[in-house]
């Protein structure tokens, strides 16, 4: 007796014989760094305003007893106040340029890196730390952004393509890789 089944196989299957045109992809595991979420760039971010307040006290306010200024006043024009922001923002891109991070990202094992070139270059330190940052302090509700997108990105990181990462933590990712003819295969997809 002979087996009536239906043996014809779907359009889509021809034995793993690819046909013209048609691109064959195979899945790649990899592992990137992963991003640093809001609540431990958070309390970095504190411990860093301890350092620079510890700063401004030591270098600033003496300076100032001594030679009678006030540093009471609440103008932002105020010389106490325009120096104090000059110490800010200059600790901030001196630590990130010279180390890709500041002494309160050193304490956490975090770190900032561009998402595309393989260094922080003055130009993008300086539009992510003065420009980025003062939207991001200005505004600050902008600043919980950080805690909703998929890189942990912030206002200041996106205007300047950055992101920050665990210096030693890792997460696995699958990416399609498309197959050459010659076995090999084409990245479609990068990561940081």
């Amino acid at each position: 007796m002979a087996d009536n089944i239906n043996s014809e196989k779907p359009a889509h299957i021809n034995d793993g014989i690819p046909q013209a045109g048609q691109r064959q992809y195979e899945e790649v595991l990899f592992y990137e760094r992963k991003p640093a979420g809001f609540w431990i760039r958070f309390w970095a971010y504190l411990i860093d305003l301890l350092v620079i307040s510890a700063v401004t006290s030591i270098l600033l306010k003496p300076v100032f007893a001594l030679l009678g200024l006030s540093m009471q006043s609440s103008n932002w024009y105020a010389p106490f106040a325009i120096l104090s922001a000059i110490l800010f923002y200059t600790y901030f891109v001196l630590m990130t340029k010279f180390f890709g991070q500041t002494i309160g990202k050193m304490i956490f094992g975090i770190r900032v890196v561009s998402l595309k070139k393989d260094s922080l270059d003055w130009g993008t330190l300086l539009f992510r730390e003065w420009i980025g940052r003062f939207i991001s302090v200005t505004i600050l509700p902008l600043y919980f952004i950080v805690g909703f997108t998929s890189l942990k990105q912030g206002v200041h990181d996106f205007f300047a393509d950055t992101t920050v990462v665990h210096e030693q933590s890792y997460r696995k990712r699958k990416m399609m890789q498309k197959v050459s003819s010659n076995g090999s295969g084409l990245q479609e997809e990068s990561a940081f």
